[in-house]
């Protein structure tokens, strides 16, 4: 319970604690379960306090000194801590639901299994922070810095909000393995540093790298496996994100196909009826027959491929396996479908160091 002569002074007001604290006062006060719902702390030196269980529910806390406190289990839901110092704060499992930590410094911090829905972390510090377990989903980042941090056990990192680029640094890569590509790709890595990650963070190669061939009016399709293939892992060339301003369209792709383990082929109505894909699984055949091994990994929508009469789709349907996707617009086929793909893209472990990049 909490120390009542220390709420007291406290409820007298900023001013008065911080004089009294730095004259007389305890070095470890103890708010343990006070109700300090929707106080104004601001500025408050609250250093190695203890907090655990404190109501801090829309409290201002702005520019407070919290550096050392015990904030264990402490309901912080809408709290204002923009520019607060939490330096070795310990938050575990603390209530930060839309919380504001605008600014807010948490180097070295405990925040294992800490509620952070909806949380500001624009331009905070989390250097050093240990997150364990810690929800993300909905929390806002720009210029957010995540150094020295393992997120690999943090729970809704693909549902974080970014509204620019933030700061993520190698061992903090290195530490969390693969993460989800929507969280990369928000903190402001390129596509092409995402690619070669696992190469440089010396990761295990576990899935063959592929060219995504398709019509553009199969798009939806396209921009789902492409995303749902690269959050996997897998190594995607894929136009809309891969193809340089101003370069060779046909040179270009022509050396995409070259540089990719496999050619996934998205089989439809539209795409047996275009040049491009028709061009693209030319040079998908010419490799097979360079390399003396399986490229084309095709993928039907629709049963066109099993009833046309172009050469090179009749060919594929006398020749290959086509994969099933008619039901993609149903979660459950398209999970049941999207795993079998996973399945048959994953590369034998003694052949994984000889793949491409």
């Amino acid at each position: 319970m909490a120390n009542e002569e220390h709420v007291k002074r406290l409820k007298q007001g900023v001013a008065e604690w911080n004089a009294w604290r730095e004259e007389t006062g305890p070095p470890k006060p103890d708010f343990s379960g006070a109700n300090l719902h929707g106080a104004n702390l601001s500025g408050t030196n609250l250093t190695f306090a203890c907090l655990t269980g404190a109501y801090l529910d829309g409290a201002s806390l702005t520019g407070a000194y919290l550096d050392g406190a015990n904030l264990t289990g402490a309901y912080l839901a809408g709290a204002d801590l923009t520019g607060a110092y939490l330096d070795s704060a310990n938050l575990r499992g603390a209530i930060l639901l839309n919380a504001n930590l605008r600014g807010a410094i948490l180097l070295d911090a405990n925040l294992d299994g800490a509620r952070l829905d909806g949380a500001r972390l624009i331009a905070s510090y989390l250097t050093g922070a240990s997150l364990t377990g810690a929800d993300l989903t909905g929390a806002s980042l720009f210029y957010t810095v995540l150094g020295n941090v393992d997120l690999t056990c943090v729970v809704g990192l693909e549902r974080c909000r970014h509204l620019g680029p933030s700061v993520i640094d190698h061992q903090t890569l290195h530490k969390s393995g693969r993460l989800p590509l929507s969280f990369l790709r928000g903190v402001g890595l390129p596509d092409r540093l995402i690619e070669y990650l696992p190469s440089l963070l010396n990761q295990a190669i576990q899935y063959f790298s592929c060219f995504i061939s398709y019509s553009t009016k199969d798009q939806d399709f396209a921009d789902r496996i492409h995303a749902d293939l690269q959050n996997k892992g897998v190594r995607c060339w894929f136009a809309p994100h891969d193809m340089p301003i101003g370069g060779k369209i046909l040179d270009e792709i022509d050396a995409a196909i070259r540089l990719r383990d496999k050619v996934l082929l998205i089989l439809s109505e539209h795409s047996i009826k275009s040049d491009w894909v028709e061009d693209e699984v030319t040079k998908a055949f010419e490799e097979e027959r360079k390399r003396g091994q399986i490229v084309l990994f095709p993928l039907r929508l629709d049963d066109t491929v099993m009833d046309t009469n172009e050469a090179w789709a009749a060919k594929l349907r006398a020749q290959r396996h086509i994969g099933d996707f008619r039901h993609w617009k149903e979660h459950d086929g398209y999970t049941k479908s999207f795993q079998r793909v996973l399945r048959d893209l994953k590369c034998p472990a003694e052949n994984a160091a000889a793949l491409k990049p």
